[in-house]
């Protein structure tokens, strides 16, 4: 499978506070387990016990860092965070691993990250004009400097998040530790999830909502955009930045990043996906025999367009659990394979038969092509192909690896010549009026800027090419004969 043919959102974080007693690795261990859908490049927790704060971090996913030997090793403490990291602002690297620890005048600080600052250029080049040294290339750091400056000004971490705030912008999600409090703090536009919840009298927080019943934690509420929370020994404040507005939302997270699951600003992630397939069946009718979705989050849409068009679901694909991370190839023709390794066609469900394909979304159009490959080689008459998201046509600046237009395919082409790269019988795509209807319980607004090229916030200028690009420029001068 092409890792870049799909987008990638950056992290997922975690957090808990024990009010009482020690014990919180296993917690957050399970918790980073559920949210690994999120990124699977690296991942790290942080423990404090009793003011010290240990560290244990590095690249692989959370089975392959934290072994049962590394677990058995690791102190337990009242407090702890967890992260796992997908790569898109700065590259794939240990020093880029989260949570961060950092150690200043007034303590220790730890501090995780979801989102991508816009003016984080801005603000490393004025830090290291002032001295600051950089051991990693993430805006992560610079979140970390910025805080640590106002707290050396400040009377407590919570009154320096806060002045930091003033001077960050574009999508962050954080969870951070000091030696005696846990801070949650969602960005004033609520890019990115966070939400809030409770094991008896021990307050926890994550990107989703998934986490907290993967440890049977009691869903309490979403951290609301602009809102700082600080949990202490002897209670729970909240604070809310003044102008803050939750447009923001990341359309993207219903769509595809977040678990079915979930429950994300009040609206189920499960039911946003089964409303888009009704939504496309209503929107792209075809006449055919089996409705089916490509796993695991086309699967969703895929029942909902069986649904409203009456046309009967199948099981298409079967997907391989045990293949891993199957991206990491050293040859093209290897990466080609991959596709077939990662996914097989079911030539009962589909052979002789007119079939109606619904995927979560299309950034380059190379896998969407192949696995149509896979189901005409499985012996289907015809491949309609339904999509449930709008075509990509804009670069994110908030957290996904999607940095400029070059690679995206509905950037260059229309639908009918996408429909021929592609060799689908028909093509469709959610319609971007669409999106404001996938999750109608939430009390806010959406980013659509991927699609629409409106943004809630201002961009930045042209950067140079980043983790997206970088790796399909020099793919091509390895494999130049690569569509």
């Amino acid at each position: 499978m092409d890792i870049f043919d799909k987008l990638h959102e950056e992290c997922g974080v975690f957090g808990i506070f024990r009010r009482s007693g020690t014990g919180v690795i296993a917690e957050t261990y399970h918790a980073l387990y559920a949210l690994q859908h999120r990124g699977q490049e690296s991942c790290g927790i942080v423990v404090n016990n009793d003011g010290v704060m240990k560290v244990h971090k590095d690249t692989g996913l959370v089975n392959e860092v934290f072994t049962s030997d590394v677990l058995g090793k690791m102190e337990e403490g009242s407090m702890a965070i967890g992260h796992c990291r997908y790569a898109t602002t700065g590259m794939q690297h240990r020093n880029n691993a989260q949570p961060l620890l950092i150690n200043h005048g007034k303590g220790a600080m730890a501090l995780c990250h979801n989102g991508n600052l816009t003016n984080a250029a801005e603000l490393r080049t004025r830090l290291e004009n002032q001295g600051a040294i950089f051991h990693a290339t993430s805006d992560t750091e610079v979140i970390a400097y910025i805080i640590t400056q106002e707290r050396l000004k400040s009377r407590s971490i919570e009154d320096a998040v806060r002045s930091a705030m003033n001077e960050i912008k574009g999508a962050y999600s954080l969870v951070i530790m000091s030696p005696t409090k846990m801070i949650a703090v969602r960005d004033p536009h609520g890019f990115r999830p966070l939400c809030m919840g409770h094991i008896g009298d021990d307050v926890v927080f994550a990107s989703e909502s998934c986490a907290l019943d993967a440890i049977g934690a009691t869903f309490d509420r979403d951290i609301e955009a602009g809102e700082v929370v600080v949990v202490k020994r002897d209670g729970v404040q909240s604070y809310k930045m003044e102008n803050a507005c939750h447009d923001g939302m990341c359309v993207f997270e219903f769509i595809y990043f977040a678990r079915p699951d979930s429950v994300i600003d009040g609206s189920s992630v499960h039911e946003a996906r089964v409303k888009a397939g009704t939504i496309l069946a209503k929107e792209h009718p075809v006449e055919a025999d089996v409705v089916i979705g490509v796993p695991d989050s086309g699967i969703e849409a895929a029942v909902g367009y069986s649904r409203e068009s009456g046309i009967p679901y199948g099981i298409g694909f079967l997907k391989n659990k045990y293949i891993g991370r199957t991206f990491i190839q050293p040859t093209q023709a290897q990466r080609q394979d991959a596709v077939r390794i990662k996914l097989n066609a079911i030539s009962a469900t589909v052979k002789g038969k007119r079939v109606v394909m619904v995927d979560d979304s299309m950034v380059r159009g190379t896998t969407s092509a192949r696995t149509i490959g896979i189901l005409r080689d499985a012996g289907a008459k015809e491949v309609h192909v339904r999509f449930a998201a709008p075509p990509f046509t804009n670069p994110c600046f908030f957290g996904t690896d999607i940095d400029s237009t070059e690679n995206l395919i509905a950037a260059h082409h229309t639908i009918e010549e996408m429909r021929q790269i592609i060799g689908a019988d028909s093509l469709g795509f959610l319609p971007v009026e669409a999106c404001d209807q996938l999750a109608e319980n939430s009390q806010c607004g959406f980013c659509k800027g991927c699609f629409t090229g409106t943004y809630p916030v201002p961009t930045p200028p042209a950067k140079q090419k980043h983790r997206f690009e970088q790796y399909l420029s020099e793919r091509r001068k390895e494999n130049p004969d690569e569509e």
